[in-house]
C-alpha cells in the first residue's frame, strides 16, 4: 500500500486533499500540520508521495523541501506543492528547489488526483 503525507497548517484543507485524493486505490494517508512535524514522521515511516504546503508556521514548506532534496533517505519522495501563491517568482523557486509538480488553491480534485496517481506509479 503507497503512503502518502498531506503536509498543510489547515486541517479542512487536508481533510479536501485526502477526499480528492481517495479515487486512488491502495493507498493511506498521513497527516502533518507544520513542516517539523512533517519529517519527524518521514523519519519514523517514509513515505511514497508528500503533498507540501508552502506557508505554514515553524518551518516553510520550501525549508521542508530543500530538507528532503539533502538528504539522501528522501531526496527521491516525489512533493507536490499545493499553495495560495499563484506567482511566477514562488512557482520557480519551488521548482528549482525539487518540487514534483506545482498546485495552486483552490484546485480541480479530478486533475490534482491525476496528477498524484502519475507520480506515485
Amino acid at each position: 500500500m503507497k503512503q502518502i503525507l498531506v503536509v498543510d497548517d489547515s486541517a479542512t484543507i487536508r481533510r479536501m486533499v485526502m477526499a480528492s485524493l481517495r479515487q486512488i486505490s491502495d493507498v493511506n494517508f498521513k497527516e502533518a500540520s507544520n513542516g517539523l512535524e512533517a519529517i519527524e514522521q518521514l523519519v519514523i515511516d517514509p513515505v511514497d508521495l508528500m503533498i507540501l504546503d508552502l506557508n505554514m508556521p515553524d518551518m516553510h514548506g520550501l525549508e521542508v523541501l530543500k530538507f528532503l532534496r539533502e538528504h539522501q533517505l528522501f531526496k527521491k519522495i516525489p512533493v507536490i506543492v499545493l499553495t495560495t501563491k499563484s506567482d511566477a517568482t514562488s512557482r520557480e523557486e519551488a521548482l528549482e528547489a525539487g518540487a514534483s509538480q506545482y498546485v495552486t488553491k483552490p484546485f480541480e480534485p479530478q486533475s490534482f488526483a491525476q496528477q498524484a496517481k502519475e507520480l506515485l506509479n
